[in-house]
């Protein structure tokens, strides 16, 4: 969309910088897609969020096969095509066929996160998983795993795909420590906005979390002293919360995603859905559901007002049907 893409992708090459775009495929045709390769993008991930009828509902009429159709463009052009995929109600029925047809496509990895509720999600609190809907999902979710192994497509879980439940080495093995690990918000990655503004997670809302302007501070600066940057190296399990504050994996863990929580609750430090969470309270004969109690107001990166609700597990859900509450 940008006039200036190519010029920006060639400046990042020159130095040194290896170069990935994430895209739904809108507008990608051969030409362009050979014009990326020439520039010397390494990898592009597409968005598929389902089968056809299904991604349309979510993206758009028509984006299924614009997004079929830049794989195709890309794969041409030599550029290393991965997809990335968020799961939620709308979608969860249908994960297996869709990793069997970006098996025919020929994808080579496949990235997989939970839907949270920030921007366009928040207007859609009925598409959300709940907490307690990852007990079914996981176990289908190492099948996935171990069906990618077999064709060879490296399944990616993103950060918000956890924590520390009993098929984390079947997901994380490959990793460095071979199960997922705290946030890695200002300590791994962060985000620069078209404007400048810098923040620790390309996700994470823009108005409480953006610690500065490239126009003013230097990236060395911003990242060494802004305090939103700072959060997750900072933040020890004095600042958890609720399940998260108790929990077994409290110090290494400290919360998980930071985007996640603070999406849900604008506090960090909280977060339902983590895989370990759901298996113990289920011992306790308990579930956690989010219930959105008001919208968000229709900015960028903006988040409505959710509450965790504590329940009886196999409780019908009703704002009524709960014993606890957490705001």
């Amino acid at each position: 969309m940008h006039p200036g893409f190519l010029a920006i992708l060639k400046a990042l090459k020159s130095h040194g910088i290896q170069v990935g775009m994430t895209t739904g495929g809108r507008g990608i045709g051969q030409d362009l897609a050979a014009s990326t390769a020439s520039a010397g993008l390494d990898s592009v991930s597409v968005s598929i969020d389902g089968l056809a009828s299904t991604h349309d509902e979510l993206r758009g009429s028509g984006a299924f096969g614009d997004a079929l159709g830049a794989i195709a463009a890309f794969q041409k052009a030599g550029v290393f095509v991965a997809v990335n995929t968020q799961i939620n109600r709308t979608n969860q029925g249908e994960l297996e066929a869709l990793l069997e047809r970006l098996i025919e496509a020929g994808v080579r990895a496949w990235q997989i996160a939970l839907t949270v509720p920030m921007g366009r999600a928040a207007d859609r609190p009925e598409i959300l998983l709940q907490p307690y809907d990852l007990a079914e999902l996981f176990p289908r979710l190492a099948e996935m795993k171990r069906r990618c192994d077999e064709a060879s497509v490296r399944l990616w879980p993103g950060n918000n795909i956890g924590y520390f439940g009993p098929y984390e080495e079947v997901l994380r093995g490959q990793m460095p420590l071979g199960h997922c690990y705290s946030c890695g918000a200002g300590l791994s990655t962060l985000g620069i906005e078209a404007d400048g503004s810098v923040k620790g997670c390309p996700s994470l809302p823009s108005e409480a979390w953006v610690g500065g302007n490239l126009r003013e501070h230097t990236l060395l600066d911003l990242w060494e002293r802004a305090l939103p940057l700072r959060y997750v190296r900072d933040r020890g399990t004095s600042d958890l919360w609720g399940f998260c504050e108790t929990c077994y994996y409290a110090e290494e863990c400290r919360g998980g995603c930071t985007w996640t929580a603070f999406s849900l609750f604008s506090w960090a430090g909280n977060n339902p859905y983590c895989h370990h969470r759901v298996l113990e309270l289920s011992r306790r004969g308990l579930r956690e559901r989010v219930e959105r109690e008001a919208p968000p107001p229709g900015q960028p990166f903006d988040v409505g007002k959710f509450r965790l609700i504590l329940e009886p597990l196999g409780s019908i859900s009703s704002p009524s049907r709960s014993n606890e509450e957490a705001t």
